[in-house]
């Protein structure tokens, strides 16, 4: 019986990894979310290569170690992986604390804007980016998983193992500390 990875479950490609060791079903989830995982250790640990070793790395973590995933139905693949990976971000971050600042915020802005205006946007964005880096760990994680990667408060507080309520009241000291942090830089 020839199996199609493609049309199955997160969770049943996990099931096939852990009874089988099938590399099929590993590599049908690799290719899957391994672009959605980068950019979640991106925003976690603002440098291309960096993020490219987090992801790898939760990902050769769970080959190796295919029973860490229980399939209790408590949580999804997706959000019990990135726990994974924001764990391993938080890991690198305090392994190498002198971080000399993010990559560029790479945009391309093809609308006629002046190059002034591009300028501008792109110092916005740095100082953004630079504000958001200089939060608490847990609340730019919060910011992270709610605004950059979209996800529900609840996925969110699932991912983050704290409540709905904990997660809000991160969020919003994320947010006062962003506007105070960039008032304070003219923006």
């Amino acid at each position: 019986m020839i199996i199609d990875h493609e049309t199955l479950s997160d969770e049943q490609l996990m099931i096939r990894v852990q009874q089988n060791a099938d590399h099929k079903a590993f590599s049908a989830l690799v290719s899957r979310h391994t672009r959605m995982f980068y950019a979640a250790a991106y925003r976690m640990y603002p440098n291309q290569d960096e993020a490219e070793d987090i992801v790898q790395e939760a990902f050769l973590k769970l080959w190796r170690r295919p029973e860490i995933w229980k399939s209790d139905g408590k949580a999804k693949f997706t959000t019990w992986f990135y726990r994974i990976v924001t764990n391993l971000a938080i890991d690198h971050l305090r392994k190498k604390k002198n971080t000399k600042g993010s990559d560029s915020l790479d945009r391309i802005i093809d609308n006629g804007e002046s190059a002034q205006d591009v300028m501008e946007l792109d110092e916005q964005g740095k100082a953004v980016e630079r504000a958001v880096q200089q939060l608490p760990e847990r609340q730019k994680i919060a910011l992270n998983l709610c605004f950059y990667e979209e996800l529900s408060n609840k996925e969110a507080a699932e991912i983050m193992d704290i409540g709905v309520k904990a997660l809000e009241s991160l969020l919003m000291r994320a947010k006062a500390s962003l506007r105070d942090n960039l008032r304070g830089q003219g923006w």
